[in-house]
């Protein structure tokens, strides 16, 4: 079997590092991997020993050239199916590309955002089966007029092992320049709106005076963060909340965080809390789409409502002060994701969805 993979973003981030997980479990399963992606996109990079990487001019939904661009690279490498990972006109003109060329197709859907359902009923006329990360996302689909067997849901994995090395501390400390004696809850999400930073720093701000030794970590980047920064200075919290910016080597610290905030208004799933459930840190996060299949209330995390700053800080202030709960909950978080989230298992859901395509024919 031959599979081109599109995925149309730029930095390696969560979704594309789910790619590259599947691209390099189905090689190791015989699969032959074409992977076309921007130029100097991150994930090249990651697939380069498992797939035929070409680079190409990905323009986003008005690039409607992509189409022809990718039409041509089906035609030169003849894959048996075209698996589109990521939207930013990925989508569209690879789902284009793909009736252009008679080739068989499937969508992996990674968000939870509503479409029209007129755009529905148009667009997903173009895949012959779309993949969504949780079941969360299947059922917002559905809702809007997909039929059922047209959808399948394989949730997104993470490889636990660079997790499960115990953090130390005083390093931890060290390198992002805290008091010996804080606790830290981290928040390791892109900053963009609808990830919740601005609750984080509510709550932050609501907490300081009963919990002075506590410290919030911002990772990532994002086109929120000099708002944010100015936010965080001119409320009087730049001793508090840090701005740890983009790092390839989390793993290495993650699991020295106390805390994992995600007080997201929407998301598909979360990788970042599977990440952190596998190096055993507790989570607190909102009931929005598929964030209750990531994170189970009262078993690896508490689940609030989104945008409700009284109960995010209600949560993380129960879990400050309750060190045996955080132990308790971390533990069984790394226990599921163990048993339940395994890449291999993400792998073999996905190829079990080519071959049912493929049969079709």
């Amino acid at each position: 079997m031959k599979v081109l993979h599109v995925e149309a973003g730029k930095h390696y981030y969560g979704g594309a590092r789910q790619v590259a997980y599947i691209v390099e479990g189905l090689a190791r399963r015989g699969v032959t991997n074409v992977l076309a992606c921007p130029p100097g996109a991150g994930i090249a990079a990651a697939c380069a020993g498992h797939a035929q990487v070409v680079e190409m001019k990905m323009g986003g939904d008005a690039d409607a050239g992509m189409a022809l661009r990718l039409a041509a690279l089906i035609r030169e490498t003849r894959p048996d199916i075209v698996h589109l990972h990521s939207r930013r006109g990925a989508d569209l003109w690879g789902g284009v590309a793909a009736r252009l060329t008679g080739t068989r197709c499937v969508l992996s859907r990674r968000v939870d955002n509503p479409e029209a359902r007129w755009l529905v009923a148009l667009k997903y006329r173009l895949f012959d089966h779309v993949i969504t990360i949780s079941e969360g996302i299947r059922q917002v689909l559905l809702s809007e007029g997909l039929a059922a067997h047209r959808a399948s849901c394989v949730r997104s994995a993470v490889d636990a092992t660079p997790y499960l090395e115990p953090v130390d501390a005083a390093a931890f400390r060290c390198e992002f320049d805290l008091p010996p004696d804080a606790r830290v809850i981290g928040v390791v999400a892109q900053m963009i709106p609808r990830k919740g930073h601005r609750y984080m720093i509510d709550a932050a701000d609501a907490l300081r005076a009963a919990h002075p030794d506590v410290r919030v970590l911002f990772f990532g980047q994002g086109p929120l963060h000099d708002a944010l920064e100015a936010e965080v200075r001119a409320r009087g919290l730049a001793d508090v909340i840090r701005f740890a910016g983009f790092r390839n080597d989390l793993p290495r610290w993650l699991g020295g965080l106390d805390i994992l905030a995600h007080p997201a208004d929407m998301e598909g799933l979360g990788v970042s809390l599977l990440q952190a459930s596998a190096a055993a840190v507790p989570i607190v996060t909102c009931r929005a789409g598929g964030l209750p299949e990531a994170v189970a209330d009262g078993v690896s995390g508490l689940l609030i409502e989104p945008g409700d700053v009284a109960a995010l800080t209600a949560a993380l202030r129960r879990l400050l002060d309750d060190p045996p709960l955080r132990h308790r909950l971390g533990a069984a978080g790394r226990a599921r994701i163990l048993a339940d989230f395994s890449v291999d298992a993400m792998v073999d859901g996905n190829l079990t969805v080519y071959r049912r395509v493929l049969e079709q024919e």
